[in-house]
């Protein structure tokens, strides 16, 4: 390219190729793009929204308006749904609502008991011929497709990654958006009194640092499935009103090495950017198991390992606190139990009587009940129930007296769910005579020898109906909520166990496999105590079986037995013997209290369930 100038007659010579590339003009046009195909989008949205016709109401309008018939169309569109309302005269009338994120509008007709099969017409309008939308997708797509080839170019010139699998996947929810707070968390009071120490260092850390008192980094909450840990984790966001980080050791898994890892750090950088807040890990066994056993895999160690160095990079300063929750405290690596890291273990137990009645509290305020019923009963029968139990029980009772077209829950649907819950649904249909004479001995049996002997449980249900896998059950109620099982106990248990195949074998001269379930609860009873309670006078006061963990003697995993062959042909021993004079005693009770077999199971086959009350007049 020349230039001449007229006053110097001097030829200018400019080489193009030495003219400095502008980098960023590229990835300007494609922002520029992106900027622009935006600006349209709204534009869009914003005539069709003056296009829209009629008011807008709820959603809950909306549905309340189809469940009275007071249309006559539905317009649902992707977001939002039109009603065409029966007016007066020629005048159409129209009322819409948007859907909300995510939601499933059929979905919400479904929960508001609304049948769709019901209805006249489909009533969803899908896209036909080419819109204006169908242009706006096109633009994007386009603008899109460009954008990320250019960040596959750019990533591919500086040595990038073209996918980042190292984001963190934890979701984050501010504060009071957990909905929970410790009033909706009921009988595990000693653990919320715990917590509200958390709950106070988030509020005013000022405190505790002038103090000179540091807060726990991490708390470890451990217990039973359905015992309430992640509810108590949202219940400490909720009254501290900080954020809150929700993620699963599973989430942390990833078929491409070092993701959890990266994972890991990502999710703790974006955890200091918005602290205080609280990170809570569910189910965290799932990548903290411990190091060096067939538990873990390589991958995994370098996830716990990431973890363990980011909790130590922890400083008071930040406010961040971690809460992880398991059901398996024996598998944790020891190094995320030491102080500085999970700090402090809380264990979350199952309720008690008064618990229990405190979560069916909770649980029953979105109900309507009968006045006759008695949730203080029911807390008194659920002993071993987990709050998600209760939780069930109350819905499985709603959903009983909502079959019924009852909008009260009354004490037959209670007891229903009670019994549903514990040993399965009522089957329906009539057995044959010979087998309800056997199952009533059968039942009779477990029910006669429970009432005489001592430390058994007390007998609450005598049933000849089946119920989940059984023909027939007895339920039995402990009187009161234990800590410790005793063996007087555990030898009950036993001989109550065996009485069904003893009452078959006296009163009816022959055996079934009516017996399969006791015998499988039997041998697991026996052998608890002699390999696991030390309950045996030969074997003595020694564990066997896997070892757990021990701060000697290290960690044995993968089931191998630890124990000779002639410990284990003791073993067999002591757990048949068990069985056998279990069996004796049974066989020696029911010859002796014959009489009351015999009234007992009349009244079976004539009323098919005895009550507790019905079964101690007996006696």
């Amino acid at each position: 390219m020349e230039k001449k100038d007229d006053k110097k007659k001097k030829v200018i010579r400019i080489d193009i190729r030495k003219i400095p590339e502008k980098k960023g003009f590229g990835i300007i046009n494609i922002i520029s793009m992106v900027v622009i195909s935006l600006l349209i989008t709204g534009a869009v949205v914003f005539f069709r929204n003056l296009n829209t016709k009629g008011d807008e109401v709820a959603i809950s309008t909306i549905v309340t308006q189809i469940s009275e018939k007071k249309y006559e169309r539905i317009i649902l569109k992707d977001d939002s749904v039109t009603l065409k309302l029966k007016g007066e005269g020629n005048v159409d009338k129209y009322v819409y609502a948007l859907i909300p994120e995510g939601a499933n509008f059929y979905q919400i007709l479904a929960d508001s008991q609304i049948d769709i099969k019901t209805m006249e017409n489909d009533f969803y309008e899908p896209k036909i011929g080419i819109t204006i939308g169908d242009i706006l997708t096109f633009v994007l797509l386009g603008s899109g497709l460009i954008l990320v080839y250019v960040m596959i170019k750019n990533m591919q010139a500086s040595g990038g990654k073209i996918m980042d699998f190292g984001e963190s996947k934890a979701r984050l929810l501010f504060g009071k958006k957990t909905g929970v707070t410790f009033d909706d968390v009921a009988g595990i009071e000693e653990v919320k009194e715990e917590l509200t120490e958390i709950v106070d260092f988030l509020k005013h850390p000022k405190k505790y640092i002038e103090a000179g008192a540091r807060i726990p980094k991490g708390v470890l909450l451990t217990g039973a499935p359905g015992t309430g840990k992640t509810l108590l984790a949202k219940a400490v966001a909720g009254e501290a009103g900080v954020p809150f980080f929700h993620t699963s050791g599973s989430e942390f898994e990833e078929m491409l090495v070092g993701a959890g890892a990266s994972r890991v750090r990502d999710l703790f950088k974006k955890a200091r950017s918005a602290s205080p807040c609280i990170i809570f890990i569910d189910e965290i066994d799932a990548v903290a198991k411990k190091r060096g056993t067939v538990l873990h895999s390589g991958a995994g160690e370098q996830t716990l390992n990431q973890i363990l160095v980011e909790m130590d990079g922890l400083e008071g300063r930040e406010n961040m606190i971690v809460l992880a929750a398991t059901n398996r405290p024996d598998v944790l690596d020891p190094a995320i139990l030491r102080p500085g890291r999970f700090d402090r273990t809380v264990v979350v137990h199952m309720p008690d009587c008064k618990g229990r009645k405190a979560i069916l509290d909770v649980h029953a305020k979105n109900k309507v009940f009968e006045k006759s019923v008695n949730l203080d009963l029911l807390a008194k029968k659920t002993v071993g129930y987990s709050g998600a139990d209760l939780e069930n029980l109350l819905n499985e009772a709603a959903i009983m007296a909502a079959r019924e077209d009852r909008k009260k829950i009354n004490q037959e649907d209670i007891m229903e769910a009670y019994l549903k819950v514990k040993l399965g649904r009522k089957k329906k249909g009539d057995k044959e005579g010979d087998d309800i004479k056997k199952t009533a001995y059968h039942e009779a049996g477990h029910a006669i020898v429970a009432k005489f002997t001592e430390g058994a449980d007390p007998v609450e249900q005598v049933s000849v109906i089946s119920r989940g896998m059984s023909g027939g059950v007895t339920v039995y109620l402990p009187e009161k909520d234990t800590t410790f099982l005793f063996k007087k106990q555990m030898l009950a248990w036993l001989k109550t166990g065996v009485a069904g195949r003893v009452a078959e074998e006296l009163f009816l001269g022959d055996i079934s496999t009516g017996a399969s379930n006791d015998i499988e609860h039997i041998t697991a009873v026996a052998k608890e105590m002699v390999m696991q309670y030390g309950m045996s006078e030969k074997l003595g006061m020694v564990k066997y079986g896997d070892m757990e963990e021990t701060k000697h003697l290290g960690y044995t995993y993968g089931g191998g037995r630890e124990y000779s062959e002639k410990t284990a042909e003791t073993i067999d021993q002591e757990v048949k013997k068990l069985v056998d004079e279990a069996y004796e005693y049974s066989k020696k009770l029911l010859k002796e209290k014959s009489e009351y077999v015999e009234k007992l199971v009349n009244m079976l086959l004539e009323k098919e369930v005895v009550t507790r009350e019905e079964f101690d007049a007996l006696f």
